[in-house]
């Protein structure tokens, strides 16, 4: 038929969807774009390659095509539906939510619309308007687990904790082995304070679907909060390694010039370190003690007591052998993958920022100073590496008992010794403030700073030095003047211990 008709759409059409049925989905695509350079007013012929290209993982190519498809025929409903997904699919949360508001005013009973724009206003943080749209779905189909699933969690989210459970307990009833509601369910727990039930459930979670990074890391926040470190480490690593197989059989994103800059930067460095790895780049745990006992802790203790509010600085944080460490750890690896707008780096234990020195460390510390931690568990940690071009982290509060922050890059690497360290103000957030509001945005907390007439000290760099102080005060990266490098960007650590008074269970 194409040899007799070679202009032919329906030859060329048909041939693709041949293909596609046969599974060669790259020749369909052809095929399809093929048929629509001869006839480009065809809708479903555009929806047909839009669905080939999503198929393909081409996410803006579907959208592409399915644009035009719609705008031949605006009211296509699966059209609509499949672009409306796609959207989601790339995050672009406010054009989905307009697709499949547009899907629900042609097919007002559609469920699976109905759980996704709940799922969509759940992560706009419309809370409330994501369970309206949950308990329509569920109306309409009352043994959805994905669901009920769903609706759990964001009454976890609004806090609605005993709601939630019941909403996981229904969806295990349908499913019994649900690992997302096993998993939700064991967050549920934890924050009810009931953590060996916590700990049954992601262990049940993980014995269902072992590879599932989520209830890998959710059991190793636990475990850390359960004083079991290195268990909670281990999983953490576990969790980067699936995570980093993943990603690494996905094409990498566009991604803006800071990042792209440090990583040509740490390729040129790892690149001239060929041969000379050792075991500090893995991060192992030291034979010897890895925070420095020459600081006294009757002393630091003293200081931390007479400081109003607390607050305390340590120098000669580390030993030697475990500063040496850690800093080749945080060179040598390729940990530094959140990307944060005004120019820094953030590295998380769920991304491999879980080595078992940086577990000596943070178990260490709080036993050598139990006048400051009171038995405190780690929570949670992170490193921020900054380009000195950029700016720092932003005025904010973290949600802990008790912060440490602590600076690894050698001091020559500092272009100014009055500064580049950590501002901290002697104020609080009202107790009425939620941690999206002490933690977002800064023109707001610098507007309540200046009312309540706040007072900021500023701890200069030092490399090895740590601040310690009260997890509730205001907080942000002094002015940074680093020398250019790979070695001389300046790296910061963060343990965070202790759950935040104003939200314990």
């Amino acid at each position: 038929m194409l040899a007799a008709e070679p202009d032919s759409f329906t030859a060329h059409h048909a041939l693709g969807i041949i293909r596609a049925q046969q599974g060669r989905n790259a020749e369909a695509i052809e095929w399809i774009g093929a048929a629509l350079t001869l006839e480009p007013d065809v809708a479903p012929a555009w929806a047909n390659h839009g669905n080939l290209l999503s198929a393909a993982g081409r996410l803006d190519e579907a959208l592409a095509s399915y644009d035009k498809a719609l705008a031949i025929q605006p009211e296509a409903f699966e059209v609509l539906l499949n672009r409306a997904r796609t959207l989601l699919d790339l995050q672009r949360l406010e054009k989905a939510l307009r697709d499949y508001d547009a899907v629900l005013a042609i097919s007002p009973d559609h469920v699976e619309a109905l759980n996704d724009r709940g799922n969509i206003l759940r992560s706009l943080k419309r809370f409330e308007e994501a369970l309206a749209s949950f308990n329509k779905a569920l109306a309409l189909g009352p043994g959805l687990a994905e669901t009920l699933v769903n609706r759990g969690v964001t009454l976890s989210d609004l806090r609605r904790l005993e709601e939630a459970l019941a909403d996981y307990d229904a969806a295990l009833a349908i499913k019994p082995d649900s690992a997302p509601a096993l998993n939700n369910r064991g967050f549920t727990l934890r924050e009810l304070g009931q953590l060996e039930n916590a700990l049954a459930n992601y262990n049940k979670t993980i014995d269902i679907q072992p590879n599932y990074p989520a209830a890998l890391n959710n059991r190793a926040k636990l475990l850390c909060e359960m004083d079991r470190i290195r268990e909670g480490f281990a999983d953490f690593s576990r969790a980067a390694a699936i995570v980093r197989h993943a990603a690494s059989v996905r094409p990498v994103a566009d991604e803006p010039p800071h990042k792209t800059r440090h990583d040509r930067e740490q390729n040129e460095y790892l690149a001239e370190s060929v041969g000379k790895s050792s075991s500090f780049a893995h991060g192992v745990e030291l034979k010897t003690a890895a925070i420095n006992r020459s600081n006294d802790p009757g002393a630091v203790a003293a200081r931390w007591r007479t400081t109003n509010p607390c607050s305390v600085v340590i120098d000669n944080f580390l030993t030697v052998e475990a500063l040496e460490g850690l800093r080749r750890f945080c060179w040598d690896n390729a940990i530094w993958r959140t990307v944060y707008s005004d120019g820094y780096l953030g590295a998380f234990p769920e991304q491999g920022f879980a080595c078992p020195l940086l577990a000596q460390i943070a178990d260490e510390l709080r036993r050598a100073h139990p006048a400051i931690f009171h038995g405190y568990p780690l929570l949670y940690l992170w490193a921020f590496k900054y380009d000195s071009r950029l700016a720092g982290t932003a005025v904010h509060a973290d949600e802990a008992a008790i912060n440490v922050n602590f600076w690894i890059t050698p001091d020559e690497a500092n272009l100014d010794p009055g500064s580049g360290g950590l501002v901290i103000w002697d104020t609080k957030p009202p107790p009425d403030w939620d941690f999206a509001r002490y933690n977002g945005e800064a023109g707001p907390i610098r507007d309540f700073l200046t009312r309540s007439g706040a007072k900021s000290i500023t701890v200069p760099y030092r490399s090895n030095r740590a601040v310690i102080f009260d997890s509730d005060l205001f907080h942000q990266t002094d002015t940074i003047r680093f020398k250019a490098g790979y070695r001389n960007r300046r790296i910061n650590v963060t343990l965070l211990y202790g759950r935040h008074r104003r939200r314990s269970p």
